[in-house]
């Protein structure tokens, strides 16, 4: 059995890139774990992920805090925004398959659009929590 995170990650980057209308916003399916040396702006990264125990004394289940950086660079903090616009409308309350675990629930919990001190970057955070219990066997 692969573990929550994993399916999850896999899942939200499949759900990110299957999705025409911000593929064409970031010029491609340019959703990235590690960011290629030269990938052109703007792209989305994944960040951090923190999973707590979020098993019941019958169930078992997991609590993800997940983590995506949007990064765009040239444009203005608008680009950012329409970008982080667009991630939340695709995955908040989304209802996205689990091979082995079923999603409860996933929502944005934080999101903010700041350019980067001494450069022309602009940098969008969002968190996301999502819950997960593994299906019956």
């Amino acid at each position: 059995m692969s573990h929550p995170s994993a399916e999850l990650q896999t899942t939200i980057v499949g759900a990110l890139k299957g999705d025409p209308a911000l593929t064409r916003l970031l010029g491609g399916p340019k959703v990235f774990d590690h960011v290629p040396e030269k990938a052109s702006f703007p792209y989305l990264t994944l960040g951090r992920t923190a999973v707590i125990d979020w098993s019941t004394g019958t169930e078992d289940g997991a609590e993800h805090i997940l983590t995506l950086h949007v990064w765009a660079k040239g444009g203005s903090k608008q680009e950012t925004y329409e970008i982080m616009n667009m991630i939340s409308e695709r995955l908040n309350d989304a209802t996205l398959p689990l091979e082995t675990h079923r999603l409860v629930n996933l929502q944005l919990q934080f999101a903010e659009a700041r350019q980067e001190a001494d450069s022309p970057t602009y940098h969008g955070i969002m968190r996301f929590r999502a819950v997960t219990e593994p299906l019956a066997s």
